[in-house]
């Protein structure tokens, strides 16, 4: 990555916006999400993407093994980062997405770097043994970049909980995603959930109407029946369209009537 002419003569456009996109758990670039995640934003036509693909050191069952090799993917991410900005781009048209251990991913990349990431966003972070195995330098968390947007569907289980970014989303409360009710079992439930950050995400990318607005929460943001909202009546859009000044935790009812992007186990 030393020539900077690699990234032109590999069809990148200097005038185009850069996302860098990191898949999750036993994921891969071409997994049915993360392609429909980059075509969202390749037919938005203002995105350079990159689709980093780190399959072979993350691999069903071996988990903890993943969470290890998320330093050395960090590590390698950075240097494309870096390469991106030696090339000419600037960093407030770079921004990182990952999903699940992808999100803890895009926030490492900032130990690797003179200065920090302008923008991350994390399609709910995963939680598993993050806590007990990793420190925040090696996790996501609001000062890995200077705007951090969070989106949970599954808080608690497999995603983080409760607000790691300057703004967190939480959708139809961030715990359980009322599509995925009729799944086998609690664990299917809860993975069907997991990816749903992904698929909605996907569709606030649309340049049509935003159908993904926030209402501020309090604490109890999580419920499904009963958020607790705060006095404030503002409606913050998520997405690529959240005001970077925005701070606090937003509730977002989306109903999914046709199951984007179906969960098939």
């Amino acid at each position: 990555m030393r020539d900077k002419w690699s990234l032109y003569n590999s069809g990148w456009n200097p005038n185009k916006k850069n996302v860098i996109v990191i898949h999750g758990f036993n994921g891969s670039e071409n997994n049915k999400l993360m392609v429909i995640l980059r075509n969202a934003y390749l037919m938005r036509g203002d995105f350079n993407v990159f689709m980093v693909d780190w399959s072979p050191l993350t691999v069903y069952p071996c988990y903890l093994s993943s969470l290890r090799n998320t330093r050395l993917v960090s590590q390698c991410t950075a240097q494309l980062y870096a390469h991106l900005t030696y090339s000419g781009a600037s960093i407030y048209h770079i921004h990182c997405v990952g999903h699940s251990l992808g999100a803890h991913i895009c926030g490492m990349i900032s130990n690797h770097l003179t200065e920090r990431q302008h923008k991350i966003i994390g399609l709910d972070p995963a939680k598993p043994l993050v806590d007990l195995f990793t420190m925040d330098e090696f996790r996501l968390t609001r000062d890995d970049a200077d705007f951090v947007e969070v989106i949970h569907t599954n808080s608690g289980v497999y995603g983080e909980y409760p607000q790691i970014g300057h703004v967190d989303f939480s959708i139809n409360g961030g715990r359980m995603q009322p599509v995925c009710a009729n799944e086998a079992n609690i664990i299917q439930q809860s993975r069907c959930s997991h990816f749903k950050s992904v698929c909605y995400f996907a569709l606030s990318l649309s340049k049509r109407r935003n159908m993904f607005l926030g209402v501020e929460c309090t604490e109890t943001c999580d419920s499904v029946m009963f958020p607790s909202f705060t006095n404030k009546i503002d409606v913050i859009p998520m997405g690529l369209q959240t005001p970077e000044w925005v701070r606090g935790t937003f509730y977002v009812a989306y109903d999914d009537p046709n199951n984007f992007c179906q969960f098939d186990g």
